[in-house]
Parts: structure tokens; C-alpha cells; sequence
């Protein structure tokens, strides 16, 4: 792993946190990423850095979808598409109300950086669209070559998120891929199989696996969407 203008991963504190900067640029971005690190803003002007303790991964081999969902994707069909609309995708996922959380880590500062790393090929969406071809909802997240970390999602009707993480699942196995980084383990996550790993385990499978990222041509000639 090439060196890094941060500190090592190790030296965070209890929480994971590594430090903080008041700049945020796609340099920054994908030093970061590339050594396992990842930004939380604290306030508008702060980007915290953070290197949890605890990883979350979704190992694909673990995946389980729930045989009610397989039945309501059957019953209510959206359509894949694949970084079509990145930037639509991080505002909608930075305004959509999520419950039991106020306001949104995604600032302008977040949005304005991760625009242009879309721009430069390491970020993409994985959309849902409904049936009268109107946004419904998705995902974005970067591609590091083997692994692919998910940042975010949102959804404007039913299920269209779960839809846009699960197709993301299928089309980057479809890629070669073997595991989806959620760097934070929440109750959804759990549910579809995703558990926690020690931050020196993700490191060593980040060194292994990390390498150009996949373009959002290739993604789009692989994608596919979950079973039903």
C-alpha cells in the first residue's frame, strides 16, 4: 500500500476517529479510501477522519433477502440504472428525512467533493426507477477496483433502496467482486447479512484487493439485479 498522507489507521482514538482537516478534496478522497479511512463532517466547516475499530462488510456469500421482499420487488418492479444521475442521487440522499436522525452529514462540502470524484471515476450511483420512469430511489459509493464501499442511500417510494443496494450486490459480484464495504453496521444491513469485522482484518483485505476503479461503463455492461 503506497504511503499516505494520513496517519496511520492504529493511531485513532477509541471511537475511530483520526483526526480532522477543513479542507475536503478528491486527493484527500482517495488516499483515504485506499487506506481504510473515511470522512464524517462535524459541523459545516470540520471533516472529521475515521477508521472504526469495528468494520462493516457484507460478505455477498452471506447475503439473505427475505422472501417477502423477493415478493414485493415481483409485485412492484423498478428498473436498474447504473451512475445515470450521481449527482441527483447524493441530493436526494442528503434531503430525504431519515427516522430517527436529525439533519444530514452530507454538507456541501461533502456533496461539492463527491461530485467531482464522480466526475473522476470512483464514485457511482446505482439507481431505482419506478415504473412511470420517475427517480425512486438509490445509492452511491466508491470503487476501489475489488472492493466497493457504499456511502449512502434514499428512497422516494417503497423498497426502491433496499432495490438499489441489492442490485449493487448483484452487478458488482457479476464484477468479480466478493464484498461490499458499509463501514458502519445498522439493523438493515444486519438483516440482509452484513457483519462486523476487526479494522486489521478490513485492512488486510483492502491491501489485497484495492486497485483502479471500476468504470461505470464496465459496472454498467455487468449489472444486473437481485432474484426474485
Amino acid at each position: 500500500m503506497t504511503e499516505s498522507i494520513f496517519p496511520s489507521p492504529e493511531q485513532t482514538d477509541e471511537e475511530g476517529v483520526l483526526g480532522y482537516t477543513f479542507d475536503l478534496s478528491t486527493e484527500m478522497l482517495a488516499d483515504a479510501y485506499f487506506h481504510g479511512i473515511f470522512p464524517w463532517p462535524y459541523e459545516e466547516k470540520t471533516v472529521l477522519w475515521f477508521s472504526p475499530p469495528k468494520r462493516s462488510i457484507l460478505f455477498f456469500e452471506d447475503l439473505h433477502v427475505p422472501v417477502r421482499l423477493k415478493r414485493f420487488f415481483r409485485n412492484h418492479p423498478f428498473t436498474l440504472k447504473i451512475s445515470e444521475r450521481f449527482d441527483d442521487v447524493i441530493e436526494q440522499c442528503a434531503r430525504v428525512p431519515r427516522k430517527g436522525q436529525e439533519g444530514t452529514w452530507i454538507t456541501e462540502k461533502i456533496k461539492a467533493a463527491y461530485k467531482q470524484f464522480h466526475r473522476l471515476g470512483f464514485a457511482h450511483s446505482f439507481e431505482a426507477y419506478a415504473e412511470n420512469g420517475e427517480l425512486a430511489g438509490g445509492m452511491y459509493g466508491i470503487s476501489l477496483g475489488g472492493m466497493f464501499c457504499g456511502e449512502s442511500m434514499f428512497h422516494l417510494q417503497t423498497g426502491a433502496s433496499k432495490f438499489a443496494l441489492l442490485s449493487a450486490v448483484a452487478t458488482l459480484k457479476n464484477c468479480g467482486l466478493t464484498m461490499l464495504d458499509t463501514q458502519v453496521l445498522t439493523p438493515l444491513l444486519e438483516r440482509f447479512g452484513a457483519r462486523e469485522i476487526d479494522r486489521s482484518d478490513f485492512l488486510a483485505k483492502l491491501n489485497r484487493l484495492a486497485g483502479k476503479p471500476l468504470s461505470a461503463e464496465f459496472l454498467r455492461s455487468r449489472a444486473k439485479t437481485p432474484e426474485m
